[in-house]
Order: structure tokens, then sequence, then C-alpha cells
């Protein structure tokens, strides 16, 4: 098996108006796309529009978001931090599938005011439950340093090296799981 059929949901996290998370998000893809050893695409909950966990309302929406979830071997979760956690939309999001998450591999790039790492603790409890392995090395974003402010996201450049850690991380672990789920 080759890492080459790895496929790669980055998951944007947010679906405030006025997010960072498609900055983030698409920077991520340029720096995975330049690698060559996986097939990246965006996620974006907001394309979704997810009903709340339980609605029947939104079967459609929860079934097509299922079968995304079903269709990617690993993901990079790119989540903000709100009120200490991740975004209500995220949580829901990874609360409307169940089995389509077992057994695959992420990584976590935040950002916030303390870099987004008390909503990826959360984010990594979360993870365990649905049987997705999360990596070791964690891009951590801080809204004073890495945007312009707080809206126009300007990366320090030593970001360039976790990111290429983590993915590194995360196509190695996608691979080895992927085994398991065949």
């Amino acid at each position: 098996m080759t890492t080459a059929q790895m496929n790669i949901g980055i998951i944007l996290g947010s679906t405030r108006p006025a997010r960072v998370s498609p900055q983030v998000g698409n920077w991520v893809k340029e720096l995975a796309d330049k690698r060559g050893d996986a097939t990246y695409e965006i996620v974006d909950l907001a394309d979704y529009n997810l009903p709340f966990l339980g609605d029947p309302s939104g079967e459609q929406q929860v079934a097509a978001w299922a079968k995304k979830i079903a269709s990617l071997d690993g993901f990079v979760f790119v989540t903000a931090e709100y009120n200490h956690s991740i975004t209500g939309a995220l949580k829901n999001a990874l609360d409307s599938a169940r089995a389509e998450w077992y057994n695959k591999a992420a990584g976590i790039v935040s950002y916030g005011s303390s870099g987004g790492t008390r909503a990826a603790e959360h984010l990594r409890g979360i993870l365990g439950e649905l049987q997705v392995a999360d990596v070791r090395t964690h891009p951590a974003l801080s809204m004073f340093t890495d945007f312009e402010n707080y809206t126009i996201f300007k990366p320090a450049e030593l970001h360039i090296a976790h990111v290429n850690d983590m993915l590194n991380q995360v196509i190695r672990w996608s691979t080895a799981l992927k085994s398991v789920r065949s």
C-alpha cells in the first residue's frame, strides 16, 4: 500500500461569519499539496449545513456528511478556540457521524489567544472516543502573532516545519490504520 492512496480531509471547524479557518485551512492545504504524498481536500463544515444532532429534518445533510467522512482516510482539523473549547459546529459535526470516524488518524491545527491549545486538548478527548488516533505534533497559531488585526492570517515561518511534521505523522498513522479497516 502506498501513501499516495491516502485521502486526507482538512476540516474547517468554524462556521461563523468572518471566520479565519478558511485562511488557515488553505495554507495547510498549500503546504500539503507540495508534498505529493496524499490527496488533500478542504472539507468545510459550512457546506454541509448540519442540523443539531437528533433533528430529523436534516437527514440528507447528515447522510452527505457521513458519506464524506467515510471517504477519507485521515483528517487535519483546523479548529478555533471558543470559550476554552472547540466550536459548537465542530462538536455537532463530530457527533453527526460515528462509525465513519473509526480507525482513522488526525492532526490538529488550532488557533486562538493561547494558540487554541485548550480547544485542541478537548478535541483529542472527543477523537479518542471516536477511535481516531490523533498525532502528537500540533501547530498552535496565536491570534496575536500569526494574524494581523486578528483577521488576516500571516503565519510565522516556524509553523511550516510543524505542519509538515504533523502531516508526516498523519500519513504514517492513516496508512497503518487503513490496514485495520480493510
